[in-house]
């Protein structure tokens, strides 16, 4: 757990350091609270989450919802053209995310704030909840390249300062997420580990760390995901589209490039817990951009 000193939390899940990297439990909770939380999952829902990291649901999304978030997000994309918010494919220039989604699309900030999607943050975290990051990951067909293997939680605490794993993801589905075309990979059961990276921080933002393919910085051993996937297997989060998947912050999770000819657009939505409120970096000189880690007001 978090301990605190007299000006900060002391850290309890130390990374980038030294030149060797260590799997520990994780000393948190993962759906908080002392007893379930009223909301909209069932208890053996919540159970399944606690147990595996994850929570995958269909229908959350109308079609009338993956139409106009869509649309928004390619208007917007080309609207900010070079802005920092949009990230582009290194191999042909294609959007790759748009970041601060839920700031620039009334759309999208109507979908992150339904009681089906925010009232799951707030019953597994057992707290009330701001938007910590929101983006649109796209894989246009033949082109869309891989996201590696990590935890968002250790790049969160590491470069944004957040103090615990009280945090989660959701994955909104804006095309079919198939077998073929690139689809969300998590370790189950990894959620209960934290898994160091190594090597220091640089001393200010990098943007290659959202170009890059395999990031040089807060990217894991390959031996430690070995490890991981050898005790637990990889789950393929596939579904149609409108389709979610919710899941800790903490999850070893990647995905593969997609070279089928059929895209996959997802919104994520990070909903982290208020009491979780971001402290300086626990391992960065700076803190990362605001489009890409929001504090709360």
């Amino acid at each position: 757990m978090t301990i605190s000193s007299a000006t900060r939390p002391v850290d309890v899940y130390r990374t980038r350091l030294g030149e060797r990297s260590q799997i520990e439990p994780r000393p948190h909770p993962v759906v908080w609270g002392k007893a379930p939380a009223p909301g909209p999952l069932t208890g053996p829902e919540l159970a399944a989450y606690d147990a595996r990291g994850y929570h995958a649901q269909q229908d959350v999304l109308s079609d009338n919802d993956i139409a106009e978030s869509s649309h928004d997000a390619r208007r917007i994309a080309d609207e900010l053209g070079d802005d920092d918010r949009v990230i582009r494919e290194p191999s042909n220039g294609d959007v790759r995310s748009l970041f601060a989604a839920h700031e620039l699309s009334t759309v999208v900030a109507e979908i992150c704030a339904r009681e089906d999607i925010v009232g799951v943050a707030r019953q597994i975290l057992d707290d009330d909840v701001y938007i910590h990051q929101s983006r649109i990951n796209f894989k246009p067909g033949f082109s869309g390249g891989p996201f590696y293997w990590h935890s968002d939680f250790e790049t969160w605490h590491a470069e944004d300062g957040m103090p615990a794993p009280r945090a989660l993801s959701v994955s909104l589905a804006l095309t079919p997420n198939t077998p073929a075309n690139g689809p969300l990979m998590i370790i189950p059961g990894s959620h209960r580990q934290f898994v160091s990276c190594v090597g220091a921080t640089p001393d200010a933002y990098h943007r290659e760390s959202l170009v890059s393919y395999r990031p040089p910085f807060g990217t894991p051993d390959e031996a430690d995901v070995t490890e991981l996937a050898d005790d637990s297997g990889i789950d393929s989060i596939t579904g149609p589209a409108g389709s979610a998947v919710f899941f800790d912050s903490n999850c070893m999770h990647a995905s593969s490039g997609n070279i089928s000819p059929y895209p996959r657009s997802n919104l994520f939505v990070v909903f982290n817990a208020v009491s979780n409120a971001l402290v300086a970096p626990f391992a960065a000189a700076t803190p990362r951009p605001e489009y890409l880690a929001h504090r709360a007001s």
